[in-house]
């Protein structure tokens, strides 16, 4: 992130069955965590996944905080050494690119026909019967 990442707040609103969604709120009052933040918190700890191997060295040849992990730390470090941030500010500064990652890999599923959005569904659904049967 440099001096120029939006930092601004946005609402994302995701539908999920009401079991799923009670056992977020148990678990985030557990945690003492709002629900919005143990949403964020999840869905930010879970894309360490997905994320490329980091390998890259730092100007002075040595290797990265991070080697072989996901550059969060170096993400971190960069965001804070411009400016202060909040919780929900650090958290958006770090993540703002995994709303047109999806984007980007939802379209190219239903490009290859692997998915598609179902209304009666109520959201993406596979196109080789992953649901209910269809």
């Amino acid at each position: 992130m440099g001096d120029s990442a939006d930092t601004s707040r946005k609402s994302v609103k995701t539908y999920v069955p009401a079991y799923q969604k009670a056992e977020w709120q148990s678990h985030a009052d557990d945690l003492e965590m709002s629900q919005s933040e143990f949403v964020r918190t999840m869905v930010q700890a879970g894309r360490k996944g997905f994320e490329p191997d980091s390998t890259d060295e730092t100007d002075s040849g040595s290797p990265a905080p991070d080697p072989g992990g996901n550059g969060l730390e170096r993400q971190v470090l960069e965001s804070l050494s411009s400016d202060t941030y909040s919780w929900d500010e650090l958290l958006e500064s770090v993540s703002d690119d995994i709303e047109s990652r999806l984007d980007e890999t939802l379209e190219k599923l239903q490009a290859n026909n692997r998915i598609r959005y179902s209304g009666r569904h109520g959201g993406y659904t596979t196109v080789d019967g992953g649901g209910d049967g269809d």
